[in-house]
């Protein structure tokens, strides 16, 4: 009694916030120069605490590279504000269209209004900035916003709830902390639009939540992103942006590459190459500032399952980098960066989104046998393409269908701050980012002027010789 009493009480609590929210932004929905004010200041509280940002993020991976952080959760946050700070004005404008000749004299518009209340579930990989850049951008639309950041980074929840209660009174944005019952509480109610971001499981859940009250949904998910290595692709460049996109984060990224599609002639200079970066990046990785811990143990446990089945399926499993004191990093929940070889489709790493160090490396005959591979799979969150032939290129790009694309790198499509953002199938719906941002936490509200006088007040019962002359007119 006392358990449902307190998942009641909170419900409650939830409800009574959505519905402050709510009657404030009815009451004096934001207009161009609050949404401006918002963001700017928004920005600037940022930039005077990164410094406890890196402190409360690392304190909850149990240590994360402050250069990551700066530049996952500080940059990317700065560089989205100011494109939306030097875009509002004309994302805000009205669109106005032709309303065809069968109208005339009609004129016909689109309206971009706010939508209302926004809910926001941000996950713990990239904790700040997978929360403020959903918020900044519903801010921009002229919503409010109701947040719900993950429980696995608590002390970093707990500082952007800390954040945004300087920035913004409690009815324009505010902060749900709490568990995993919180967040399925959170994903039933009825806001204007829902944007989720973490795993292609929790987010069915959270769309079964949000369709009792027929809230549209905005999923950011994940998935199997693959590395295309083609033969022309410069092989030294393509490993080292491969490794770049694997290990930020100690993998920890939901476009991070998964599994990397290698020639069959090239597996061992691939392989080598590979050892050789990692090597050279992180000589002595145990007490590397620049290697990303895990996030918790669960997360540990799962990442060494999957690595211990495929050994002991007989799969190729190589350690690039070993620790000199195994026993410590495993405390530490510190992870070798692991290359595992052509394993088959049984083995779990290759059903799961690995999330960690690990990079499977497959291997191909030919380009059309690699795609094949690929759209064998469910539609991945990104796909990269490393090659220097431009038929080879857009014959990957005609056949694999993925929420982005980077050719030649890896993870910087998403830092790019004129293109949209998501997945598709399995790996998402819905965009933000860049003026689709904009668009998804806004209504795309028609309107249509009518004329004093227009021609279809004529075309009434009981119909005539004019009406007839217009059905003749129009219909053809």
């Amino acid at each position: 009694m006392t358990i449902r009493m307190t998942v009641e009480s909170e419900a409650n609590e939830l409800e009574a916030t959505l519905a402050r929210l709510r009657t404030a932004w009815i009451e004096r929905r934001p207009d161009h120069d609050q949404r401006r004010d918002d963001l700017k200041r928004l920005r600037s509280a940022l930039k005077e605490r990164l410094d406890l940002m890196v402190q409360a993020i690392s304190a909850d991976f149990g240590h994360r590279s402050s250069h990551e952080s700066m530049l996952g959760d500080g940059m990317s946050v700065f560089n989205e504000i100011d494109h939306m700070l030097a875009h509002l004005k004309s994302w805000m404008k009205t669109d106005h269209r032709s309303a065809g000749w069968r109208m005339w004299p009609a004129k016909a518009q689109v309206r971009y209004v706010p939508l209302g209340v926004i809910g926001i579930i941000a996950p713990w990989n990239y904790p700040v900035s997978l929360a403020l850049i959903p918020i900044a951008t519903a801010i921009a639309a002229g919503n409010h916003v109701y947040l719900k950041p993950s429980e696995h980074t608590p002390k970093t929840s707990e500082f952007l709830r800390a954040l945004l209660a300087d920035v913004f009174p409690d009815d324009r944005v505010a902060v749900a902390l709490g568990d995993a019952e919180t967040g399925r509480a959170f994903a039933g109610l009825p806001f204007d639009h829902l944007l989720f971001t973490g795993s292609t499981e929790v987010g069915k859940k959270v769309m079964a939540a949000a369709a009792p009250n027929l809230t549209p949904v905005t999923l950011e998910l994940g998935g199997k992103s693959p590395a295309y290595v083609g033969e022309a692709a410069r092989f030294g460049k393509a490993v080292s942006r491969i490794v770049s996109g694997k290990l930020f984060n100690a993998g920890q990224t939901c476009i991070a590459p998964d599994y990397a599609l290698v020639p069959l002639a090239r597996k061992s200079e691939f392989v080598e190459a590979i050892r050789a970066e990692v090597a050279a990046r992180y000589a002595q990785i145990d007490a590397n500032p620049d290697y990303t811990h895990i996030v918790n143990e669960g997360q540990y446990r799962r990442l060494r399952a999957l690595i211990d089945e495929a050994r002991g399926k007989g799969v190729e499993v190589l350690t690039l980098v070993g620790f000199t004191d195994q026993a410590k990093a495993t405390s530490e929940r510190l992870l070798e960066p692991t290359l595992v070889i052509d394993p088959g489709e049984d083995c779990r790493i290759m059903q799961e989104e690995i999330f960690g160090p690990i990079l499977v490396v497959k291997t191909y005959s030919t380009p059309d046998e690699a795609i094949a591979y690929i759209l064998g799979k469910p539609r991945p969150l990104s796909f990269y393409c490393f090659s220097d032939d431009k038929r080879e290129v857009e014959k990957m790009l005609g056949n694999v269908v993925a929420g982005g694309v980077c050719v030649n790198d890896t993870l910087l499509h998403v830092a790019c701050n004129n293109l949209p953002f998501g997945g598709v199938g399995a790996s998402g719906m819905g965009h933000y980012h860049a003026r689709e941002g904009f668009v998804t936490f806004s209504k795309a509200m028609p309107v249509l002027f009518q004329a004093r006088a227009p021609l279809t007040d004529k075309f009434k019962p009981p119909y005539g010789r004019l009406a007839n002359t217009m059905v003749k007119l129009f219909a053809r």
